[in-house]
């Protein structure tokens, strides 16, 4: 008997559709680097906010930016520096001598898109400007609060090698980031097509020239329908799982939070629509799990000598947890 064909409970057609057109517009640009691509894809399909980490030169602020041209919606460039002031991020009240009240001037957060560049390199006090912002799509001024439009979403870059002028960011902070993306240097092949293509001026595309592809009602609408997908219950517990060990491994000082397995219940399911499923599967969780639970955990001071690295750990941790089927 033949096996009946997986039939989808959502209607995937315009989300997968809409998936195939941001990676096609952001491979046009970017060579290589598709793990990088598809998390950014994944995040924003999720409602989340990315911290893209890597040194210099390997497209971060790039593939941020291909990322927020690729959405029809409002784009803010921050560039943090440590002088930067909360209000230069988040606004600041202005006298208005003609009705002689003060009168809110919105900072360039207030957007849909929004890249800050050199995260790190901020101080403490600019840091936590961020807290509310990123969590709850508000800021709060002189007790008014001010609600953000949807969607809203940081894409945050930072260099992990460079320490002079820069600041380490708050575990707080980085709980708010649904992903940390590790952008590698390029294959060999890659970085060869890279020199191909920036040499023939003919089949060189500018950042200009990328169209957006998606609208912001668009946007929505995926996030809306990647909600209602199905997971099993076995698979929740698979998650809390993996999320509880890391409260009680020995080479864990600081273990992830209830907000990180809902951050791999909603990635899960992003990265299941990319791949044109309507359910998760453990190889969706296990597929997350990383960039969604390096940032936020702590390895301890013994391990991390020993040259153990968080992604290390959770690799172990998945392991030795039997996988559901």
């Amino acid at each position: 008997m033949e096996q009946d064909q997986f039939q989808p409970r959502t209607d995937l057609d315009q989300l997968g559709n809409a998936v195939n057109r941001i990676r096609e517009s952001l491979s046009q640009v970017v060579i290589g680097q598709q793990e990088t691509l598809n998390f950014l894809i994944v995040a924003l399909l999720a409602d989340g906010h990315v911290l893209i980490e890597g040194v210099p030169g390997v497209a971060k602020t790039l593939s941020a930016k291909l990322l927020a041209r690729s959405v029809d919606a409002a784009f803010s460039r921050i560039q943090f520096t440590p002088d930067l002031m909360p209000s230069d991020v988040l606004g600041t009240p202005v006298f208005n001598p003609k009705t002689t009240e003060f009168e809110f001037r919105q900072g360039p957060i207030f957007g849909n898109m929004i890249l800050i560049d050199e995260i790190n390199r901020a101080p403490a006090k600019t840091q936590a400007a961020l807290f509310e912002v990123m969590e709850e799509r508000q800021v709060t001024i002189d007790g008014q609060t001010y609600l953000l439009q949807e969607p809203f979403m940081v894409l945050a870059t930072q260099n992990p090698i460079e320490q002079e002028g820069t600041y380490r960011l708050p575990e707080a902070q980085l709980d708010r980031f649904l992903f940390k993306i590790e952008v590698p240097y390029p294959a060999l092949e890659d970085e060869t097509a890279i020199l191909r293509a920036q040499h023939s001026q003919n089949s060189r595309l500018l950042l200009t020239d990328v169209a957006p592809v998606l609208s912001v009602a668009e946007v929505v609408a995926a996030r809306k329908a990647i909600l209602e997908f199905h997971v099993e219950d076995h698979l929740l517990e698979f998650i809390a799982r993996i999320v509880h060990e890391t409260r009680n491994n020995p080479a864990i000082y600081l273990g992830a939070s209830p907000r990180a397995s809902l951050a791999i219940v909603h990635a899960a399911k992003a990265y299941a629509a990319i791949q044109a499923r309507d359910f998760i599967t453990p190889e969706d969780v296990i597929a997350v799990a990383q960039p969604v639970l390096a940032h936020r955990i702590l390895i301890s001071p013994e391990k991390e000598m020993e040259g153990l690295t968080a992604r290390d750990v959770i690799a172990q941790i998945i392991k030795k947890i039997e996988i559901p089927r």
